[in-house]
């Protein structure tokens, strides 16, 4: 007689909540979701910003001005104001890979009028940056509607990778490289460990690094921090993503299987109870 096998029960985290791809490219929505991400999940502002027009009275729900953290609307049944402007989510969910070019600011807006990232793209869906990259930092930037997948690949927990192509003033020694792959002491703390190598017939000008955080301009201060000054700086992977085919100032929507890599990287191995 052959021998029965029990077969294992699979178990989920219960502390993990999950979040899900359309892979239709619409936006999923489960039920109630808490009044600051649905604001940030329509590329006003960060989830932070939205909490400070919350408190500030500047936020109303179905005409009724609402100023507690923590409260929660149905997308598609609560109108949502903020400052007298209707909150809609685009139904369509949109991801883009653009190879910023310098002297474009990587915000929605400018109060200045100088030319922003989304200037480059197509204006059809309201699309905001992934992070940030300095006016003068080119390379590797996403752009999307998709607020809940910005927030956590920007969410210093999933340690999401940044590769950059550093050019320096100066060569640079092994020593000093082993120092920005340990860590640099900033104003705002010890940056995390990384990996760091010099690139191949540049005659130790040009370092390629690799980090997952995300500190104002970080990679900038490390360097300036042992004496050099960074000549260019070019991000040439983010999330995996890499600007291989993009010209300065080009871009390409995402593919399928991008876009499911970039939700499984999040969603791997963490628990994500307090990103809810």
């Amino acid at each position: 007689m052959k021998k029965r096998t029990r077969k294992k029960k699979t178990t989920t985290n219960p502390g993990k909540k999950e979040l899900r791809h359309s892979p239709e490219g619409v936006r999923v929505e489960t039920g109630p979701v808490r009044l600051n991400k649905y604001i940030a999940s329509s590329g006003l502002c960060s989830r932070r910003k939205a909490d400070e027009l919350i408190t500030m009275g500047f936020v109303k729900v179905n005409g009724a001005t609402v100023n507690e953290l923590g409260v929660r609307v149905v997308p598609g049944k609560d109108r949502v104001t903020v400052k007298g402007q209707e909150i809609l989510l685009d139904a369509k969910l949109v991801y883009i890979l653009l190879n910023k070019p310098k002297d474009y600011i990587t915000t929605s807006h400018d109060e200045k009028n100088r030319k922003t990232v989304l200037d480059l793209v197509p204006a059809t869906h309201r699309l905001f940056p992934v992070g940030r990259l300095d006016r003068n930092t080119t390379g590797a930037l996403l752009l999307t509607n998709d607020g809940d997948l910005a927030y956590r690949l920007m969410h210093p927990s999933f340690e999401v990778e940044k590769a950059y192509r550093v050019k320096l003033d100066k060569p640079v020694s092994a020593a000093q490289l082993h120092e920005i792959v340990r860590g640099i002491h900033l104003s705002d703390g010890k940056t995390a460990p990384g990996k760091a190598w010099i690139i191949e017939g540049t005659k130790r000008f040009e370092v390629a690094l690799v980090i997952h955080e995300g500190k104002n301009r970080q990679v900038r201060r490390m360097f300036e921090s042992l004496g050099f000054t960074v000549k260019q700086l070019d991000r040439f992977s983010y999330a995996g993503l890499t600007t291989a085919g993009l010209k300065r100032g080009e871009w390409r929507f995402l593919t399928a299987r991008e876009i499911k890599s970039l939700y499984q990287l999040v969603n791997q191995g963490k628990n994500t109870e307090s990103l809810s």
